[in-house]
């Protein structure tokens, strides 16, 4: 038996093949895993069931409906071709042009079209059949994970786009079954890993009745494009000692120009063209972001309010933890100036952010959610988190989740008409902004500026490129786990890849200001923070100055989630 799955935004998928022998019913997946399933999916879920020779292959997707005018079904399924596509993803772009209706829809006949017009036949090299499928996923722009079924190449095709924005695990088990599905049920359903995100992958079908399903699964790498239109393509090499006359960064460098239009365009694809939910319900907001109240969402929800209409709402989804080793014990007698959540850097911070948008954005509502979370319910709630966190591991892990899964659950309260009492308020926002890249794209961490102080230029780059590669490996697929959870989906303005192919080859002193001179006496330049520079006078120019003068802090000690518990703990201790 082998299951095969993925989380679509039109739905989760989850393929199985199994040995017909062993009964339909061994080759579904388990009621645990289709509830986890269906949590990501809420608007449908569906099972589709298909005979290869003398195995059974089972897919099930449950729909998380944002695009087009409708809700679109999954798994997509060719008459013809008996061809079946389960898509998590969104396809912003196919071969440079807008996708404006269902994506899912899209790259199906996409898929088809390739394999169906191109070499598609069972008995060319396996190469030649791998590159046509290879070719069709690089024309499209956007984070995908995915399970293509192509009886005609006698093939089962899955993967994650190569930044690997989308969670996809695989599984094998000890009597011969293969799994692969975006989420899993923790480490007692398996030995789950996640599919790496360094090129496509296929398993070959038996040819007769009498082979059986090998549980080998074959790389196929990504294919260099001449003309470098892919930011997984070589983006070139820029000179790292800088000229003599390369100007500093400053207030009227025109790198900050090509930012704004560049971050403009990026959010432009991923906070416009949004449907409501399908339910009744009317939300005032349908967008969310992700907000500490740091530089790089504050930006976000700076542009972003230049993007919509300003009768539409916007929610700020603000988290903060009790963390009895950093509080204490809470006073209950005088809770309003003992609140260990107003103690917490990030709900500060965000106070402050969200003061500094309503009065350089007036006329629109930023709702600021105070989402408070006592530390029982941190200690109750983490066998789910460390469940859907699973194959990652670590405390670190877990303390960066913890955040990010009651943010996404975004059920807090906002400030009512007295000032005294909150109401209670749960966001029915489906898209959530994240501002995950900026760091590794623009130098944001203490460890680059350790690396510029030992070696320069070349030490800076070195580790940028280290952040950069490892992002698939060490966030997007565990925090889409996470956040996905709750029915939402986020987006990652810093990883679009025309941003990524304007900013990737940009000169690291056009990024930040290590090694450069701060203002001269009586210039009108302000003193900012040499890390992200770039980013910060872009945020000074549009009036969030209290946003580009903060330092950069972790999501897990800005909301408190490190080292809740007395001892010795390091983030890289399993746990």
């Amino acid at each position: 038996m082998v299951q095969l799955g993925a989380k679509t935004v039109a739905g989760t998928a989850h393929p199985d093949i199994g040995d017909k022998d062993r009964g339909k019913a061994q080759a579904e997946p388990s009621v645990e895993l289709l509830d986890c399933l269906h949590r990501r999916g809420p608007d449908q879920i569906k099972q589709v069931s298909v005979q290869w020779n003398a195995n059974f292959l089972s897919f099930t997707a449950s729909v998380l409906s944002l695009r087009g005018h409708a809700l679109t079904q999954q798994p997509l399924q060719d008459p013809l071709s008996r061809s079946i596509l389960c898509w998590n993803g969104e396809a912003w772009k196919i071969d440079g042009d807008a996708v404006t209706g269902n994506d899912a829809e899209e790259v199906f006949a996409l898929l088809l079209e390739s394999t169906l017009s191109g070499v598609a036949s069972p008995t060319a090299k396996d190469t030649a059949n791998d590159r046509v499928v290879v070719k069709a996923l690089q024309r499209i722009s956007g984070p995908y994970a995915f399970v293509f079924y192509s009886p005609s190449y006698e093939k089962i095709y899955y993967g994650r786009d190569v930044l690997g924005r989308r969670s996809l695990l695989i599984n094998k088990d000890d009597i011969g079954s293969l799994q692969i599905s975006s989420v899993c049920t923790g480490l007692s359903s398996g030995r789950w890993v996640e599919v790496e995100a360094d090129g496509l992958y296929a398993i070959d079908l038996p040819k007769t009745r009498l082979e059986s399903v090998s549980l080998v699964e074959r790389r196929i790498p990504w294919q260099k494009r001449q003309d470098r239109s892919s930011p997984w393509d070589d983006p070139g090499t820029y000179p790292l000692l800088p000229n003599p006359d390369i100007s500093r960064l400053v207030l009227t460098s025109p790198a900050i120009d090509a930012l704004t239009i560049n971050l403009r365009r990026s959010l432009e694809t991923r906070v416009t063209n949004m449907r409501r939910p399908l339910s009744d319900k009317v939300a005032p907001a349908n967008l969310a972001i992700l907000f500490s109240g740091g530089l790089d969402c504050t930006l976000l929800a700076r542009i972003t309010h230049e993007i919509l209409p300003k009768e539409q709402d916007i929610d700020l989804l603000n988290v903060a933890f009790e963390n009895p080793r950093v509080h204490g014990s809470v006073n209950v007698a005088n809770v309003a100036a003992a609140s260990p959540y107003m103690q917490c850097p990030d709900r500060l911070t965000g106070l402050s952010s969200h003061a500094e948008l309503q009065r350089t954005c007036p006329g629109r509502n930023w709702k600021f959610v105070s989402i408070d979370i006592p530390y029982a319910e941190t200690v109750a709630s983490r066998p789910q988190i460390t469940s859907l966190i699973y194959p990652h591991n670590t405390e670190m892990d877990l303390s960066i989740a913890c955040a990010l899964y009651f943010a996404a659950r975004a059920t807090g309260s906002v400030q009512s008409a007295t000032p005294d009492t909150p109401t209670p308020y749960t966001s029915a926002a489906r898209v959530l902004l994240s501002g995950l890249g900026a760091d590794e794209l623009f130098a944001g961490y203490t460890r680059h500026a350790t690396a510029f102080a030992r070696k320069g230029y070349q030490g800076l780059s070195d580790e940028l490129k280290l952040d950069f590669d490892r992002l698939s490996k060490r966030n997007l697929g565990r925090d889409d786990r996470v956040i996905s959870h709750w029915g939402r989906e986020v987006r990652y303005p810093y990883l679009d890849e025309d941003f990524l192919r304007w900013a990737l080859p940009l000169p690291l002193w056009e990024k930040c200001g290590f090694g450069q001179d701060g203002p001269s006496e009586g210039e009108d330049e302000p003193l900012l923070e040499p890390s992200k520079k770039l980013l910060r006078l872009l945020a000074w120019k549009l009036g969030i100055k209290s946003a580009a003068a903060e330092k950069k802090r972790a999501i897990q000690f800005g909301a408190r989630t490190a080292k809740m518990e007395t001892g010795k703990t390091k983030g890289t201790q399993t746990i």
